[in-house]
């Protein structure tokens, strides 16, 4: 081979050969065999099979069991304490599993078969329980179906109360103090309020009953209370009806405190009216001259007590803006809070022509209304006759 010759190139099989063993078969042929690297791959598939076979055959035995052996469930009577909660839209299989994650039964299954044997299974209310460790799940089952066994306080809201009264209320039948009432009304941007209150739920927290459930918090409470206002203006077309009236609904709701302080049943539509046409009647609007005149305003503006009705001359003097006697047109906020039916009537006044009323029968509730003054005169000689002859007075 000459100096300028060279060695012909290596063949693939040259170049890997050290990756492979000879040997021989029977018939004398040899062959090329992988080496421990494959015997590793073969081995490592074959562990991963076998682990697939074994976890299949588990499962399937658990299956098996399930389907011919009772769904697993504690004995009962159980222990500790549980407070279990039931969600608004929660299915009888998601109550289940809640009930096992707190572990109050033993199995989803246990719970779906009680449920399957008792009709009242599906009646289940949203609402907190008190339950027990490791119940029997028909046991729990039975606790669940009886709306009497749910945990909760009610407190009740009469119309007309302001906000001050109304913490005193909740403090009183709640479980919270009134500080912590008021420091949850300071969480505004939790409340709910309409961007026109400007932050003051004077007004806003509705009157009703609700319930304070376990795990609730004063600021959840009185959300509900501006939710179940939103409901009421809602339904009365509140913010439509002051477009239509030339006001604005923070305007409406002062208006609807006002006829709460000083009317009761249809007589409030009559007296939403005279409101109406003192604000905005024509001339001197009945010589009122814009002032609406009413003294449960003014008392607010003072800070006495609600149904001061026998205030002296210098307090009906006293300049301030929620005197009406004083200055023309309403105060700067609602003062009190009003039912569904004096927000309903600030909406839809009456009809008619009248600047001046006088409630004329205590017992009774009996009020006249009247278009002129004199006519109101003479509706005060009546009320001061029938408070002669009357201890209601």
């Amino acid at each position: 081979m000459s100096e300028h010759e060279h060695e012909p190139l290596l063949r693939d099989e040259e170049l890997h050969e050290e990756s492979y063993e000879e040997s021989y078969d029977p018939g004398g042929r040899r062959r090329k065999s992988r080496g421990g690297k494959g015997c590793l791959a073969v081995l490592v598939a074959l562990v991963v099979l076998l682990g697939g076979f074994w976890f299949a055959l588990t499962k399937g035995v658990d299956w098996v069991s399930d389907q011919f052996s009772g769904a697993e469930d504690y004995p009962g009577p159980g222990s500790g304490e549980v407070l279990f909660e039931v969600h608004e839209g929660d299915t009888t299989a998601q109550i289940g599993r809640n009930l096992k994650a707190d572990g109050v039964t033993a199995s989803v299954q246990a719970f779906l078969d009680a449920a399957a044997a008792e009709p009242k299974a599906a009646n289940i209310q949203v609402g907190v329980y008190g339950l027990q460790e490791e119940m029997k799940a028909a046991d729990a089952l039975e606790v669940l179906i009886d709306p009497a066994n749910q945990l909760k306080a009610s407190v009740t809201v009469p119309e007309g109360l302001r906000l001050t009264d109304i913490v005193a209320t909740l403090a009183k039948n709640t479980d919270f103090s009134a500080r912590q009432w008021n420091r949850a009304l300071k969480q505004t941007d939790k409340l709910g309020l309409p961007d026109y209150a400007n932050g003051n739920p004077e007004g806003y927290l509705f009157p009703a009953t609700y319930e304070v459930r376990p795990g609730m918090k004063p600021v959840d409470v009185l959300k509900a209370m501006v939710d179940r206002w939103r409901q009421a203006a809602d339904e009365a077309g509140l913010e439509d009806k002051a477009a239509e009236l030339g006001k604005t609904p923070a305007e409406l709701m002062i208006i609807a405190s006002l006829i709460e302080a000083e009317g009761r049943g249809d007589d409030m539509y009559k007296i939403s009216r005279v409101i109406y046409n003192r604000l905005d009647g024509p001339g001197d609007k009945g010589g009122t001259n814009g002032r609406l005149q009413i003294d449960a305003s003014v008392a607010y503006g003072l800070g006495l007590a609600p149904g001061s009705t026998e205030m002296t001359e210098e307090q009906l003097n006293t300049d301030g803006p929620y005197n009406t006697r004083i200055r023309a047109g309403l105060p700067p906020t609602p003062i009190e809070a009003p039912g569904d039916q004096a927000i309903d009537a600030a909406a839809n006044p009456a009809d008619g022509p009248w600047y001046y009323y006088v409630t004329v029968n205590l017992a009774t509730g009996q009020t006249n209304f009247y278009e002129t003054y004199d006519g109101f005169l003479e509706g005060r000689n009546e009320d001061k006759a029938y408070c002669e002859t009357s201890d209601r007075c």
